[in-house]
């Protein structure tokens, strides 16, 4: 599984129609409205690279109301949430 992130800047009248339209996505788990530089992150989940361009390039930038992507992949995941259900699993014996 190849995890995306995305941060995303829109128009800013847009931002919420935006949100929901990425939210929507196929490949895209998550989105978020957010405080900072950027108005939106999504995180984007796939099988393959090549779909990354599918949901990024091709679905993601297109929206009307989208202004720029920067996309930056994950090479490794840390998450308590992960090692909880692990331990839950009885993989601590």
């Amino acid at each position: 599984m190849i995890t995306a992130i995305v941060l995303i800047d829109t128009e800013a009248d847009s931002i919420p129609e935006v949100a929901g339209q990425v939210a929507e996505l196929p490949g895209v788990t998550e989105a978020f409205s957010v405080t900072g530089d950027v108005d939106l992150i999504a995180v984007v989940r796939v099988s393959q690279h090549e779909d990354l361009a599918g949901v990024i390039a091709d679905r993601i930038s297109k929206i009307d109301g989208v202004v720029r992507t920067q996309t930056y992949i994950a090479f490794q995941t840390y998450s308590r949430h992960d090692l909880d259900a692990a331990f839950a699993l009885g993989l601590d014996d």
